[in-house]
């Protein structure tokens, strides 16, 4: 019998190749996944509900799979995670707030079932503030979840629980979705690696907004190949997503082979304009010099591009408002403060100014194209600090007041929503808290073979799967 504590720090890969070369029994490993759960969930608060029945059968199914000898998916009996913005059929599907406390899904999700149809055993869903909408995993149903490297400290958000399920080794794969940094803000908090892909490389044909939408769903993983394999089960088109992008299927695991020799890579700790917390920036800037040392031509280079953080937060609380607000106006008890200042900054947005913001965007994205087309990759600090105190949201970075809502402390991210390209936050060391920080890898749009290219040559120069929090 396999030690099930290590089997939860075994990478995706591995567990998957044992279960192939039935060295591993799907059931064994789900219940050591379970019992992780169980031994740690009660600090970390990563699941807003864990299926261990339906999982349980699922996973008995795969083993009986595996003994008759059928053709098996690519996640064939390994767990996988889903957060609780996306419908999995049969499980609650609250998006994190009381308004949906008690719905349960009729059906999967475009992830869910890709998800699901590769073989994947879908065991619980992960915690997500109120519709997504902060970088902190709290909500009104469940207490909040903590970082799994500092209990007292947030695990960020959106993708909060998926990030400190990970992080703690419930489960070596996670579901997780980006609307303005929502996966890369918890992985770079929480030590793992999460992939924004280009917007439409995953399907998202139940988003509220199929037009004007800046979501990706992605993968949270302990390594870049693990994010490689659930990437390639996710992604690919569907005609009920008009802005998923078609063509020849991409093998995403052959994209980490090969190294970064000659690539052209730009470096830019703030660009141009936010405030960076010092050890981060020290950090990061290190991570970035190693690409050097792999061959890659790094210049130091700030975009220039205009700010996009006054018209961002228009498109965003626009949003918000249109979609929370007739909810807020029934049950005001029911909306978190945070929530609520968003919905109320939103319905001050007037229609030209969201009409001016849109054109904005379009202006962003041309002046990001021309930036880019000197470069393969721009490399930057995931976040502007490292993970804080419930208690105290940093009101300052470097000495800079922090806008509280619309990204003052991922001013770094939700950019690359925005152009819709690939954007991965790897690890890249600790603060003298002990506290993970993360390097941002960005490429353009459609390279996403290359971002993850990218991020597993670094991984290899400097690995960082070893390192376990709450051992």
């Amino acid at each position: 019998m396999t030690d099930g504590n290590e089997l939860c720090f075994t990478p995706a890969l591995e567990l998957a190749r044992r279960i192939r070369a039935r060295e591993l029994s799907p059931v064994e490993l789900l219940e050591a996944v379970l019992a992780r759960v169980e031994a740690v969930d009660s600090q970390v608060h990563a699941f807003v509900t864990v299926d261990a029945e339906g999982a349980r059968a699922a996973a008995r199914e795969a083993e009986a799979a595996v003994a008759r000898g059928d053709e098996l998916g690519a996640l064939h009996g390994l767990p996988v995670s889903v957060k609780d913005l996306e419908p999995v059929a049969g499980l609650r599907l609250t998006l994190g707030t009381r308004f949906h406390e008690h719905d349960v899904a009729g059906a999967d999700g475009p992830s869910a079932g890709r998800l699901r149809a590769a073989g994947a055993i879908l065991f619980g869903k992960t915690n997500t503030p109120a519709f997504g909408h902060k970088d902190m995993c709290d909500n009104l149903l469940m207490p909040a979840t903590r970082n799994p490297w500092a209990l007292d400290r947030t695990s960020g958000a959106s993708s909060g629980g998926a990030g400190a399920a990970v992080a703690a080794g419930v489960g070596p794969l996670a579901h997780g979705t980006d609307g303005a940094g929502s996966i890369r803000i918890p992985a770079a908090l929480c030590g793992v690696f999460g992939l924004k892909p280009s917007f439409g490389r995953v399907p998202n044909w139940n988003a509220a907004d199929l037009w004007n939408s800046r979501s990706h769903a992605g993968p949270m993983t302990r390594t870049v190949r693990d994010a490689a394999l659930l990437l390639g089960a996710m992604a690919g088109p569907d005609p009920r997503d008009p802005l998923s992008i078609d063509g020849p299927r991409e093998d995403y695991l052959a994209a980490c082979e090969g190294g970064v020799r000659g690539l052209r890579v730009a470096w830019s700790a703030d660009l141009g304009y936010a405030p960076v917390d010092p050890e981060v920036r020290r950090l990061t800037e290190a991570a970035a010099r190693r690409f050097e040392l792999l061959g890659c031509h790094v210049e130091a280079a700030d975009p220039g591009w205009d700010h996009p953080g006054p018209w961002h937060a228009a498109i965003y609380r626009a949003g918000l408002a249109a979609r929370v607000g007739p909810l807020a106006d029934q049950r005001p008890e029911w909306i978190d403060e945070s929530l609520a200042r968003v919905i109320e900054l939103g319905r001050a947005v007037t229609a030209p100014e969201l009409l001016a913001a849109y054109a904005a965007r379009s202006r962003f994205y041309q002046q990001a194209c021309a930036f880019m087309a000197r470069f393969d990759l721009l490399l930057t600090p995931a976040m502007a600090c490292g993970a804080w105190s419930w208690e105290r949201p940093p009101a300052e970075i470097d000495g800079k007041p922090v806008q509280q809502v619309a990204g003052g402390r991922w001013p770094l991210m939700y950019p690359f929503n925005l152009t819709g390209w690939p954007a991965a936050a790897v690890p890249c060391g600790f603060t003298a808290e002990g506290l993970p920080v993360g390097l941002q890898i960005v490429a353009p749009w459609h390279r996403d073979a290359v971002c993850l290219r990218a991020a597993a040559a670094y991984e290899e120069a400097a690995p960082w799967a070893d390192r376990r929090p709450l051992s």
